[in-house]
């Protein structure tokens, strides 16, 4: 089926579902914690979940661990200690393994940044969403601005060199001079990385049942310009569709998803890929997702299902992925991913390139600008393929 030459790099993730609230904008895995969080059951179940999963995966050594959720940081620095000591026991770690940890803003989690940096977290990603009261309030998060702005300044206290700050623009009544101000706010806490997303309304979540009146497309698309100039400026690099790094600090856990590399998925209704050379296979599969049910599995017992990739499957998602990507991939790289020959798509990268969607050469493909500011309609064109 394929012809797999090298085995992608290897990733792990590692999802914690527990909020103290449900924010109405979000349609991840996540739960509303109760008075005391399960963090022993939790750690043993995912110690379980990862066993079974080690077969996969005999030999291979881990690029990258992301820890998200639910809100991770409100499990304890020794619940955490303990969450990494049990990886490196199972698993080997390449020796500067990125190690990210999600984090609200707020008293409780920042008070333990120095201790989940002591613990191996080497990078911690902080879900800011906005600086102003207001807009904080109309996303339901319960941190205020001064908040948001502490823990970013706890985090370089705390000795993170590298941490993200999540942003969101296009909030329910902004306007085009806050969110700039979110953005000036976010460069002058020295992260080394700004993830900057559109709010966009998503099935199975409340703003879908009672949505929220958001400024129409153009404001939008003016905010998201004006702040890509900002960042420019600041010396932030916009290397992925909603990601901006200072110079060789993009997140390395993010990047080996978009160039199709391979991951473990442990915990409530994680998902992994993961490339068997000795199958020539590509396998996804996913994780009881309803918390409880996670908790009492019996071990093996965490699988929920898994289905094998087929050409088309892996040209595609190679494709959704990689075109995320400003500066593209080489076509060695997707032959390499997919184990395919990039004539395997061909038709479709000579229709993009005609509408002037790609720039192609005889090694490389990348995005142009009108590609990544229609980016559903440039990876229609290999879905249509691959059907």
């Amino acid at each position: 089926m394929f012809n797999f030459s090298a085995l992608p790099p290897l990733s792990i993730y590692i999802h914690i579902p527990w909020c103290v609230r449900k924010c109405p904008y979000c349609d991840f895995n996540s739960h509303t914690a109760g008075e005391k969080l399960p963090e022993k059951e939790y750690l043993k179940s995912l110690f379980a979940d990862l066993e079974q999963d080690l077969p996969s995966v005999w030999g291979r050594t881990v690029q990258s661990v992301f820890i998200g959720g639910g809100t991770p940081s409100l499990f304890s620095a020794e619940a955490i200690d303990e969450l990494i000591c049990g990886l490196r026991m199972r698993l080997p770690l390449e020796p500067m393994a990125e190690i990210t940890l999600e984090a609200n803003p707020g008293a409780i989690e920042t008070s333990k940044f120095a201790e989940f940096h002591s613990a191996g977290v080497n990078r911690i990603s902080i879900g800011c969403q906005s600086f102003n009261d207001g807009y904080l309030h109309a996303l339901g998060r319960i941190h205020s601005g001064r908040d948001a702005i502490l823990a970013a300044e706890t985090a370089h206290a705390a000795g993170f060199e590298n941490f993200n700050l999540d942003l969101m623009f296009g909030l329910p009544g902004q306007t085009l001079e806050a969110a700039t101000d979110d953005i000036k706010q976010a460069i002058s806490l020295s992260p080394s990385h700004i993830s900057h997303y559109q709010l966009t309304v998503e099935p199975n979540t409340l703003f879908h049942h009672s949505p929220p009146s958001l400024p129409e497309d153009e404001s939008t698309w003016t905010m998201q310009e004006q702040c890509e100039v900002l960042l420019t400026e600041a010396a932030f690099g916009h290397y992925e569709i909603s990601a901006h790094a200072r110079q060789g600090m993009q997140c390395q856990h993010n990047l080996n998803y978009w160039q199709f590399g391979d991951y473990l998925g442990i915990g409530a209704g994680a998902h992994a890929k993961i490339t068997d050379a000795a199958t020539q296979t590509i396998t996804r599969n996913w994780k009881i997702k309803n918390p409880q049910q996670y908790l009492t599995a019996t071990t093996g017992q965490h699988l929920a299902g898994s289905s094998i990739l087929s050409r088309d499957d892996a040209a595609f998602e190679f494709m959704m992925n990689a075109l995320r990507l400003k500066q593209g991939f080489t076509k060695s790289l997707f032959t390499e991913r997919t184990g395919l020959p990039i004539h395997q798509i061909s038709q479709a990268l000579q229709q993009a390139e005609q509408r002037n969607l790609i720039n192609q050469d005889l090694s490389s493909i990348q995005p142009t600008e009108q590609g990544w500011h229609f980016l559903n309609d440039l990876i229609a064109l290999f879905l249509k393929e691959a059907a």
